[in-house]
């Protein structure tokens, strides 16, 4: 059985409060990294539509960030709620997951940003199952025009969460 966070009065959250803020701050440092890297790319796009080999690094980008944060979501999931979805859809139920208050914290994400999220998830599962030749920028185009506001939306939300982490509300 997963242990369940604990919290002293006189010494702030316990060690697994610790490990778990630690990892959302390692996932939320990534996807920084991620959308650091490849900026000039994402800008590029702005001005022009981008080429088929800047539509396939586009879709990696896309693919990567939504698997920075459901590895994020997967860390709440195992050490806060102790409960990992399973099933066929267990992907769009751990994204679902954390727009819920469970027994040790409130929700993570609003309902608006779990659905702003599910665009990413589906484009996710699309690019996991095609052919990088079969990525179209008209497809893409919204995803990606609208990543950093969706990222700074949801690196928001998780910040919140991590402040609820440092506080005796778990």
């Amino acid at each position: 059985m997963p242990l369940l966070v604990t919290w002293s009065r006189q010494g702030g959250c316990s060690k697994l409060a610790k490990k778990v803020a630690s990892q959302v701050q390692f996932g939320i440092g990534q996807i920084d990294q991620l959308l650091e890297t490849y900026a000039n790319l994402l800008e590029h796009t702005l001005e022009s539509p981008p080429d088929l080999v800047e539509v396939t690094a586009l879709g990696s980008v896309l693919h990567s960030f939504y698997n920075g944060l459901e590895s994020i979501f997967l860390s709440i999931a195992k050490e806060v709620d102790a409960r990992v979805p399973t099933g066929a859809h267990w992907h769009r139920d751990l994204l679902s997951q954390m727009a819920e208050s469970t027994h040790g914290r409130g929700p993570v994400l609003t309902p608006e940003m779990v659905s702003r999220l599910a665009d990413y998830l589906g484009f996710r599962h699309f690019y996991r199952h095609s052919y990088s030749f079969c990525l179209e920028w008209d497809e893409l185009a919204k995803l990606v025009m609208s990543l950093e506001d969706v990222w700074e939306q949801a690196r928001e939300e998780l910040q919140v969460f991590l402040q609820g982490l440092r506080s005796d509300d778990l």
